[in-house]
């Protein structure tokens, strides 16, 4: 039976491709119980290898299921048939994702970056309340909804923490996500504290909104360590950036671990208390005059990458409680999207 067949049967009318893997595609579709378009994610138990049947889908399956918050992509539904595919039925990211956002519009006011960035630093504080991490943290993974809000996706990489007997995390093990976000203590292949790998990955999202461009250049790894591990930041010139913003980076892009930003210091700090004039509902393509609609303002946006970034291992795996209840140059970000996520334990 055809996806379309399987999809009707459960009231979902198929749609447009949105994106396609070796084993998993994503589709848009109409749902007709929600009277809404969403996204399916699809699945194919028979071509995925057996690292990510056993391990990183039922994590995803898991973890998407206890999502529950206004600032993390929705899963409204998740069935399996006897042919072994899996649909995943989730919130549609009718505005595209925040990458292809800001290669259209280039850097964002610090307004609108301050807005954003506090909305996707609330559900990752969300996450991390209930020791879940992401792991895969990127502009692409950051879709945007009608009214321009951040909706945190692709939870292929995440995990929940497990805990020794006096109640710390245990450390992680596995290189997961792309480079250019990744955190110097996981591109060296150290056991990591995962929570704070997320940190990381969050200063470089900051850097790129208010910068237009990446904060490390990743076509030389060895070289991007050594410039981090010296905590080396270099913001462009041409960019009036505020003392405050450039500070609270700078802590996110912290090399000690130890020292670090929390995602409640992030919250905390003086730049995110500033009150933002930016009203999200009011952004339009016509904001920049080089921007055409059909470019920044996708009605098929897809809602998480296909499972080519899920293709790492795990030798941390968790056993505990239930979590929440229910869901590279450094000039450009020309060609990002392609620096696919890597495994390296």
């Amino acid at each position: 039976m055809d996806d379309a067949t399987i999809l009707k049967k459960k009231g979902y009318t198929l749609g447009i491709n949105l994106g396609e893997g070796s084993y998993a595609k994503v589709k848009s579709a109409y749902s007709e119980r929600l009277k809404i378009n969403v996204a399916v994610k699809i699945i194919d138990r028979k071509k995925a290898p057996p690292d990510f049947l056993e391990k990183f889908l039922p994590r995803e399956m898991d973890i998407l299921a206890a999502m529950n918050h206004r600032y993390i992509i929705k899963t409204y539904e998740i069935f399996e048939t006897s042919e072994g595919k899996v649909y995943m039925i989730m919130e549609l990211g009718v505005q595209g994702d925040l990458l292809e956002f800001i290669k259209c519009r280039g850097a964002l006011p610090e307004d609108l970056s301050r807005k954003l960035f506090r909305q996707l630093a609330m559900g990752i504080k969300y996450c991390h309340d209930f020791d879940i991490v992401h792991r895969d943290l990127k502009c692409e993974n950051l879709l945007l909804d009608k009214d321009f809000n951040i909706k945190l996706s692709d939870f292929g990489f995440s995990k929940r923490c497990s805990r020794d007997e006096a109640g710390k995390l245990v450390l992680s093990k596995t290189f997961c996500g792309s480079a250019a976000y990744a955190a110097p203590e996981v591109l060296q292949g150290v056991p990591y504290q995962p929570k704070i790998y997320d940190i990381w990955s969050l200063g470089v999202i900051l850097f790129i909104m208010v910068c237009g461009s990446m904060p490390y250049d990743d076509s030389n790894i060895k070289r991007m360590l050594r410039i981090q591990k010296e905590h080396r930041i270099d913001f462009p010139r041409n960019k009036k950036l505020t003392v405050e913003c450039k500070e609270l980076i700078y802590r996110m892009l912290q090399p000690d671990v130890n020292r670090r930003y929390t995602v409640d210091d992030v919250l905390s700090h003086t730049w995110m208390q500033i009150t933002s004039k930016h009203k999200l509902s009011t952004i339009t393509s016509a904001s920049n005059p080089h921007c055409k609609e059909n470019d920044c303002s996708k009605t098929g946006s897809r809602t998480d990458e296909s499972e080519d970034s899920q293709d790492g291992h795990d030798d941390d795996d968790y056993t505990g409680t239930s979590g929440p209840s229910q869901q590279q140059s450094t000039s450009s970000i020309k060609g990002e999207r392609d620096n696919r996520s890597t495994k390296n334990t």
